[in-house]
């Protein structure tokens, strides 16, 4: 049925949710995974006029986000490890994190998206949006959606 389990993660207690479940799916299947971790660019408006700072300021910003999504990876990973699921890892920065979820699942050619929602709730949705709802209208790969 499903081979190739695509788990996009961020390191909070949600995604912890989605490391385990997906992790015992992927062992009554016999799936690999693939763990994915978006890290947002810096922000224009956080960044200093001075060409100097500029650059240490971008830098800082990529060795922060670098380190951030290696320590999640690496828990995730370790966690299926443990389990005996074949684990493969994936990073990008963008702040696009729902187009390229959608886009990175297309070229990892998973054949199963899961993902955690907060579960917000259609007030809480108009605020701060659902990524998941807009993967789900950017991509065929069928989702579960945890909650």
């Amino acid at each position: 049925m499903f081979k190739h389990l695509f788990v996009p993660v961020d390191g909070s207690e949600l995604s912890l949710r989605a490391m385990e479940s997906s992790i015992a799916l992927a062992s009554s299947l016999g799936a690999t995974i693939t763990g994915f971790v978006v890290e947002s660019d810096i922000p224009l408006s956080a960044v200093s006029a001075s060409p100097t700072t500029f650059v240490k300021q971008i830098e800082a910003h990529e060795a922060r986000t670098d380190a951030h999504a290696h320590k999640v990876l690496q828990a995730f990973a370790d966690r299926a490890k443990a389990a005996g699921v074949t684990f493969e890892s994936e990073y990008r920065r963008s702040d696009q994190t729902d187009a390229v979820i959608a886009e990175v699942a297309d070229i990892v050619k998973a054949d199963l998206i899961v993902m955690v929602t907060h579960g917000r709730g259609v007030f809480g949705e108009l605020l701060f949006g659902s990524h998941t709802k807009n993967v789900m209208s950017r991509t065929k790969v069928p989702l579960l959606v945890l909650h």
